[in-house]
């Protein structure tokens, strides 16, 4: 399997999901199917059934996460030292040549990615157009509207 490029928060984030699902979640559900067994006929009783389904959900989702960390390439932006070129984990301050607005993004990994923190996945249109550019450097996205072009105004290592 290919590796995962992950920010350090994203893996702290994955990390603490994790802790989560296998000290939380898994000995409630544990516990509901126990609290179902005792009600009697389990072929007729909703409340079991819907907490093996439960159960397979949250084993999925550790298997899924475990996977994920074990693959992860984690990138921390803070040590890059990429010239001022829009890289992975690099903030990057975009202007709209158009309509003026300036918007802030992070390049992150697409299990990260969250437009309305500013973080976008490095396979977004947006992050594939501006990778390798500098500031001063415009970029060309085709957008579902049509082409869009963002002026790169400023790259940070955060």
């Amino acid at each position: 399997m290919s590796k995962i490029p992950l920010t350090v928060m994203g893996a702290e984030k994955l990390r603490e999901e994790l802790h989560r699902l296998k000290t939380v979640d898994r000995p409630a559900v544990i516990a509901a199917i126990a609290e179902a067994r005792s009600h009697g006929d389990l072929s007729e009783n909703a409340e079991y059934d819907a907490a093996k389904e439960r159960q397979g959900f949250i084993e999925g989702r550790i298997q899924e996460v475990e996977g994920k960390l074990s693959n992860a390439q984690i990138i921390d932006p803070k040590l890059l030292d990429a010239d001022g070129r829009c890289v992975f984990g690099a903030t990057v301050e975009l202007e709209d040549q158009d309509s003026g607005d300036s918007v802030t993004y992070q390049i992150v990994g697409e299990d990260e990615a969250d437009i309305k923190a500013g973080k976008i996945s490095v396979s977004s249109p947006v992050a594939r157009a501006i990778i390798g550019k500098y500031a001063g450097d415009i970029a060309q996205v085709q957008a579902p509207g049509g082409l869009r072009e963002y002026e790169i105004i400023d790259v940070r290592y955060e």
